[in-house]
């Protein structure tokens, strides 16, 4: 593959990601916004202070926080930040996939352009967040300890990495096994082996128990993390169809249509 068709590869994966991000932030203010302001509701209203007075509890005071400034107000959060940031996310995983894609093509079977990138988005998707998620489920903001924050984006992060080296060690691990199992029976015991070291590391690794109050009601819980699994889900599933369709259209495109040849015209 020259470095011309590399460079167009690249450009095509962060257009595709850009377009992927549109349709994933349409998701997420269609569908995840509402989880995450209940969630914001509900710890505010559990957060504020009770007066009692007589046995009874009077209404709650106006929480201290409230008095201060806020720096980015919540509408703000919830249009033009949220869609920068997954638009911005969009496009840089966009370009890294298209390079991995460069990378795979030709090298993990004889899979069209369009079929090697929806393998790439869906191992993408189930190396980079589904296996991570699986470990360490989303949690809503203003929910749960704020001073195990650090430690539970450590914690995430490592099992990025980890999900990403397993993957890859998987892929090489087929390959060896191809040519004395065949593709098939390779592509199980890859998988089974990829699946049982991720398995290990969901035993050893720790828990985030303290990312969710007890009290915190299960169902606005398991809504909000539907709604991030499913912003993934459309990112990826986005990105893997359009990528596809414009390497297919760059590495395989369609022969012109011949024009059949004129005919001469006998003379007079």
């Amino acid at each position: 593959m020259t470095s011309s068709t590399v460079r167009n590869l690249l450009v095509r994966g962060m257009l595709a990601g850009l377009l992927a991000g549109v349709l994933a932030f349409a998701f997420a203010f269609l569908v995840g916004e509402p989880s995450v302001d209940d969630s914001i509701a509900l710890e505010s209203h559990a957060a504020a202070p009770q007066h009692v007075h007589g046995g009874d509890a009077a209404a709650p005071a106006a929480p201290a926080a409230a008095d201060e400034e806020e720096l980015v107000s919540r509408s703000m959060q919830s249009t033009f930040g949220l869609a920068t940031g997954v638009l911005v996310y969009g496009v840089a995983l966009g370009g890294i996939a298209a390079l991995v894609y460069c990378f795979a093509l030709g090298r993990i079977g004889r899979f069209s352009p369009r079929a090697t990138a929806a393998l790439v988005g869906a191992a993408a998707f189930t190396t980079v967040y589904l296996v991570p998620f699986l470990k360490y489920p989303a949690t809503p903001p203003a929910v749960g300890n704020p001073d195990t924050i650090g430690k539970r984006t450590a914690l995430f992060f490592l099992m990025i990495l980890l999900s990403v080296l397993l993957g890859v060690a998987a892929v090489i691990l087929g390959r060896q096994l191809a040519p004395r199992l065949g593709n098939w029976n390779a592509t199980v015991v890859a998988g089974l082996a990829f699946a049982a070291v991720v398995t290990l590391a969901f035993v050893l690794l720790p828990g985030n128990g303290d990312a969710i109050k007890d009290t915190f009601p299960a169902a606005l819980l398991w809504k909000f993390r539907l709604a991030s699994l499913g912003v993934q889900a459309v990112l990826w599933a986005a990105f893997a169809l359009v990528f596809g369709h414009f390497a297919e259209r760059l590495l395989a495109p369609r022969p012109a249509k011949a024009t059949p040849p004129a005919t001469a015209v006998p003379a007079a």
